[in-house]
This record gives structure tokens, sequence and C-alpha cells, in this order.
């Protein structure tokens, strides 16, 4: 007795390329399977694109806050000042605090900080900044701050004026060389009541962080002047701390709030934007299954196609039957049909899918120039420019995807050409 032919054998492949290559008055492809190919083709396309700029957007609203803000914030409980009445919250004994947080394990860098926020002039033009009192030596270890390629002007001349973000320059219109006034509510106490401080500075850096919102308000001011200005003699307000891995820091803080004394407590980079991370999870989430329900509909359309041509096919179906061809072999005959189609589709929609990832600054200032400009406002996105990152995985379980949709929705079809019954099939031809 003659043994069934091994799945998938070269015959089999040979009559579904055939059926493949068929003409439309042959009862070959349908337009229906070349939509189903366009359809997959733009489904994985836009799969792959949405995962690149969520990962590409993510990466760089995280990169930007990891390379301008402090990871972790160490600052004391209120204090309620017996003289003023008022809570006290600032950092006496900062050195000593902070040499104690630099011997926690995993901690790179500790710097005293005095902040506050004031109105910064230049002739006619005002702005609302936040200060940050830093010393030069810690200045120069803020990564997207210290930047050479995006800043302007000679950090080592930080201790002589003040360093602005790109954004608080545009607002007031200065430059280097300009001086901006710092205008302080809480200034100079005497006997008549507290009167405003006013100071003028030279811009001496301006600096572009990436993210708007920080470069609309941030100005560097030096540790020792800041002290005078806000009125902090021998005082910081909080030590801002930079770990090697940021991504653990939450393991950290007890360390952190242990090695700093009773009073202190801490807040990291997480708690400040965990709220948005968290959306920004939940987006993720919810894009994945929409573009997933788009996949599918895509891959719906091999359905309609494959039935089409099993329609046509039927006398076919019908001599293979009865010439000794299996159930097996006719599902596996109508199968690579419906399967082709998925992987051709995946292929293009990979191929495409990259090249956005990869070309998207040129292809989005394209689209910009042709909505007429300002189709990114920074104020909103907080960041300047759509980013997109390519990474493996994501392409992978777009792949992945497609494919196993494709080859899910081909059985039911291909399993109705497998037991059409030869004898009804050759009936009426």
């Amino acid at each position: 007795m003659p043994s069934s032919p091994a799945p998938f054998a070269p015959f089999e492949w040979m009559i579904a390329w055939r059926y493949l290559r068929a003409k439309r008055a042959e009862g070959g492809v349908s337009v229906m399977t070349w939509i189903s190919l366009i359809g997959i083709t733009l489904a994985v396309f836009a799969l792959i694109a949405t995962l690149a700029v969520r990962s590409g957007f993510r990466a760089e609203f995280v990169d930007t806050i990891l390379g301008s803000n402090a990871h972790v914030t160490v600052y004391n409980s209120g204090q309620v000042d017996g003289q003023t009445g008022r809570v006290d919250r600032t950092i006496e004994d900062y050195d000593a605090m902070a040499a104690q947080v630099r011997k926690v394990d995993g901690v790179k860098r500790v710097a005293p900080l005095v902040k506050g926020q004031v109105m910064a002039n230049a002739r006619s033009r005002n702005a609302g900044v936040q200060v940050f009192g830093i010393k030069p030596a810690d200045l120069k270890t803020i990564p997207r701050v210290a930047d050479p390629e995006t800043a302007q002007g000679d950090i080592e001349r930080f201790a002589e004026g003040v360093a602005i973000g790109s954004g608080v320059a545009r607002e007031l219109g200065v430059s280097l060389g300009d001086k901006i006034k710092l205008i302080s509510p809480n200034g100079v106490k005497t006997a008549f009541g507290t009167s405003p401080r006013v100071n003028a500075y030279e811009v001496v850096y301006v600096f572009t962080a990436g993210r708007y919102d920080i470069d609309r308000v941030r100005v560097y001011l030096p540790f020792g002047e800041a002290q005078s200005f806000f009125n902090r003699e021998g005082r910081a307000d909080e030590l801002e701390v930079m770990v090697a891995d940021p991504d653990r820091v939450e393991e950290m803080t007890l360390d952190l709030m242990r090695a700093a004394g009773d009073r202190s407590q801490v807040w990291t980079w997480k708690d400040a934007s965990g709220g948005f991370l968290r959306a920004l999870e939940v987006e993720d989430n919810v894009m994945f299954i929409i573009l997933s329900i788009l996949v599918l509909i895509a891959a719906m359309n091999i359905t309609s196609g494959l039935i089409m041509l099993v329609k046509n096919k039927g006398r076919d179906i019908g001599i293979l039957r009865t010439m000794g061809l299996t159930e097996g072999s006719v599902l596996r005959v109508f199968f690579i049909c419906g399967a082709f189609t998925g992987i051709i589709g995946t292929v293009f929609g990979v191929i495409l899918g990259c090249l956005f990832a990869i070309y998207i600054d040129p292809i989005f200032s394209f689209v910009n120039v042709m909505m007429g400009g300002q189709v990114w406002d920074p104020s909103i996105r907080g960041i300047y420019h759509l980013p997109a990152q390519l990474q493996f995985a994501d392409v992978v379980s777009a792949v992945v995807l497609s494919l196993g949709l494709s080859f899910v929705v081909t059985i039911f079809p291909a399993r109705r050409a497998a037991r059409m019954n030869p004898v009804e099939a050759l009936r009426y031809e």
C-alpha cells in the first residue's frame, strides 16, 4: 500500500503557485486577494510606525527628564520658625548631608540647590522664570544643559552671570552678552516691610534641554549669588541627586532617607512624572489593541479572496480528489495560497514601517511644509519634534501578530475546499 505524501510536498506548492499566478479570467487571483494584500501591508506598516513613535516618544520624554532634572530630590520636612511663624524647609548643614548621601551605593552626584520663582525682565519684555541656584562644577554635570552641541556661550563663565533656557531667551528677546533683571518680591527686609529685590545679570550661557517646559522657564544662577538673592545665607532648599540606574531609583529611597537624616524626605523622578508615564502606558496598550483589530480586518479579506478562489476552482478540486489527492493535501494547497498573501503583505508592511521610522524627520518636515507649519506644537507636546525609535521587539510583535492572524483566518476556507465532495463539484461541469 503506497504511503501518503509528506505535508507540504513539492506538488502542493506547485499547485498553489499555479493558482496564484493564474489570471482572473482563469479563476485565479481575485481583486479581493489584491485588496487583502494591500490591506495587510498598510496595517502592518501602521502598527510598526505607531510602535516606533510610541517607543521614541517615551525614550525622548524620559531622556529629557533624566538629562536635565534630578533623579531624586532630597529635602527637609517643614519646621515652624518660632520667630516668624513660617514653615521652614531649608537645609542648614547641606554639605554634611550631601556627604552622607554620596556614600549611598548607586549615587553618582549630589548637588545642593537654591530654588525660587521670580520675574525676569529685559527692556520692555517680562517672563516668569524658575531660578536654580547651583555651583558651577555641578552645572557642568547636567547632560542636557552642558551639551555643547545645543548650547550657546561658554559654560566656564557661569560664575560671572546666568545660564538661561533657549525659550527664556526667545521670550525676553535676549542673546549672549545681554543683561536681564531678576525681580523677587521677597527681597530686603526693612523697617517699613519687605522691598522687592532687583538684580541684573549678564547672560553668559544659553542651553536647550529638549523640553519646552524646561527651556521656557529655567534660569541657573551661581549658588552663592542665589543664596544672597533669595535670603538663604548658609542654607540650601534641597539636594539634587543623580543615580547610576534611574529605573531602580525607588529601591534606593529608604537608604537615601536614612543617610539624609530624620527630617529628610525624597521625591523621585517617577513620582514627578509617574502620572504621565502611566498615561503613556495605557495609551500604548489601547493603540496596540486598536491596530491589532485593524490587522485582523485586513487579514479577514484573505478569507473573502480565498472563498472566491475555492469557488472558481471547484472543478479542479473535484478532478484532483478523483485522482487521489487527499483532503489534507487540498487543505494545504489553499492554506498556502492564503498564507502566501499574508506573508507578502507582512514583508512589504515591515519594509514600509522600518523606512518610516528611519526617515521620520524628513517625512515629518515634508508634512509640516505641506500643512503650512505648526503641525507639532512644542508648548503642548513638551518636546520639539516627533521621535521614533525602531526596536526589534516591536517589529517581531507586529510580524507575529500579522502572520498569526493571516494563518488562522486562512484555515476556514481551506477546510471548506478540502471537505468539498468531488461528485458534487463535477456534477454540473
